[in-house]
């Protein structure tokens, strides 16, 4: 059995990781925050002693909305899919929002296809359920891994 781009093999047990690009995890988004709230409040707090009294209203509401943003990220920083071949079965898993969505698959059954063309989404399906995969690949990697999970399904079984 040839090696996988996209994948790990863990003995017979065969897993696509495919997540989110995040620059920065929620935690050190936190503390970020943190700190930019102690500057932010600490020079208006400076400014409102001075004598200037909208500064330091202004500063909370900025400090309002760049906590939402901050907090829409987080939400989604953890974002990712997670295909396991493993003997018969083939397992997605999607967490969205921290929302997580599981299908399951006979191996035998699944189809594995591209929605419309190949930058499109990858479509697994059989047995009357179907999801797509593919989300957080670059859309030219798409069909690449659409071919190793097809190989991966060949080759195990």
């Amino acid at each position: 059995m040839r090696g996988y781009r996209f994948a790990t093999v863990q003995g017979p047990r065969i897993q696509w990781a495919l997540k989110r690009n995040c620059s920065i995890s929620p935690g050190q988004l936190a503390w970020f925050y943190a700190s930019l709230c102690v500057v932010s409040l600490g020079i208006a707090t400076f400014f409102w002693l001075q004598g200037a009294t909208l500064i330091l209203p202004f500063a909370w509401a900025e400090l309002a909305a760049v906590g939402i943003a901050f907090l829409v990220y987080a939400r989604h920083a953890t974002d990712g899919e997670r295909i396991t071949l493993s003997g018969p079965r083939l397992v997605v898993e999607l967490e969205n929002a921290g929302r997580l969505e599981r299908a399951e698959f006979h191996r035998d059954w699944v189809r594995v296809e591209p929605r419309s063309d190949q930058r499109s989404l990858i479509e697994l399906s059989g047995r009357g359920q179907s999801v797509q995969v593919g989300r957080f690949v670059r859309p030219e990697h798409r069909t690449a891994l659409a071919q190793e999970i097809r190989r991966a399904l060949r080759e195990t079984a």
